[in-house]
């Protein structure tokens, strides 16, 4: 174990875009555990859009990430010594430990994972909470149906990319949205979506009319703003909107844009509903469940995004997912 731990911590509130001085990279001294408590070493960081919103001092659905504390994040690490009689060194656990190179826990909130079964990263992806809001986000609040159109926006991304295949495995024509031709080709040629969208070079209403002729019965919306805004105008009747995020507006220094063509769930007798994961935490063994069978059967095929480097890479890496560069899940493997 080293004698420092390396830590983002946050410095600043953002305006816009997150900027390299809203950051302070820290290093501390290693913990030992207490009583009834564990040390690891970090292995692998979560990096998500919602990591934008937690910056933010206004209400949501978790406090803000205070000035000066370690940033929030889900990590994967392995237990390096142990006064708790659930974990043992060797072990590897999942839970939000923040971005810092060493953790000390008393084991709310973390679970052990099996590195045998799936790698660490998976269990911060398909198996982790981009696949429980993918899951829970179709099957729940979008009532799903066998032989429905489903639309997903930002497909190509963690959530977006087991959202179309969960969709595909219950039956349904899935239409994803995603940035550039490679990210399309992906969902269609690799992923088995039915149609893809490249909204950076397609009129997305037109487009939306040619693959989804008779309506879109649940849309899962990734990115609000003009997307939303065209996808709004395409529901069937009775249909389903999703709100997950709205990655296109989290950046914004001037207000969120709002749908403006929200009258349609009015003439379509739809209806628009917001979801947060954590509401369903107690059955997230059975969605694990199913999603490692649709793996194990091929129906879902995992994809991630992995960048290898230290602790302080975090900023500029989570900057990807706001320049579209991931493909599926994204996350930051320590050396």
């Amino acid at each position: 174990m080293s004698a420092t731990n390396r830590q983002i911590r946050l410095s600043a509130r953002p305006v816009g875009e997150v900027q390299p001085d809203d950051w302070e990279h820290c290093a501390g001294p290693v913990e030992e555990p207490g009583p009834g408590r564990f040390a690891g070493r970090t292995r692998v960081i979560s990096l998500d859009p919602a990591m934008r919103g937690w910056l933010d001092d206004r209400p949501s659905y978790l406090p803000p990430v205070a000035i000066g504390e370690v940033m929030r994040a889900g990590s994967v690490i392995e237990v390096t010594s142990s006064s708790h009689p659930d974990f043992q060194a060797g072990d590897h656990v999942v839970g939000m430990f923040g971005v810092q190179e060493h953790v000390v826990s008393d084991g709310k909130g973390a679970m052990k994972i099996d590195t045998s079964l799936a790698p660490p990263s998976t269990y911060l992806g398909a198996l982790g909470m981009p696949g429980m809001t993918a899951y829970f986000g179709l099957l729940d609040v979008g009532a799903l149906k066998d032989g429905e159109t489903v639309v997903v926006s930002g497909a190509a991304g963690a959530v977006g990319t087991i959202a179309g295949q969960i969709a595909k495995a219950k039956g349904c024509r899935v239409v994803g949205i995603a940035g550039g031709p490679e990210k399309c080709a992906l969902l269609t040629e690799e992923l088995g979506f039915d149609a893809a969208i490249d909204y950076r070079a397609d009129d997305v209403r037109k487009a939306l009319r040619r693959h989804a002729p008779d309506g879109i019965d649940v849309y899962f919306d990734n990115v609000g703003g003009d997307i939303l805004d065209a996808a709004l105008t395409r529901l069937a009747m009775h249909a389903r909107v999703v709100v997950c995020g709205a990655i296109s507006q989290y950046n914004n220094d001037t207000p969120v844009k709002g749908p403006s063509n929200y009258l349609t769930l009015l003439v379509r007798r739809a209806r628009m509903e917001g979801f947060v994961v954590f509401d369903y935490a107690e059955r997230y063994p059975q969605a694990a469940q199913d999603i490692s069978a649709w793996i194990a059967d091929g129906r879902i095929k995992v994809k991630e995004h992995v960048v290898r480097g230290s602790v302080d890479d975090f900023p500029e890496t989570l900057q990807m997912l706001f320049r579209g560069e991931n493909v599926g899940k994204l996350v930051l493997e320590l050396a």
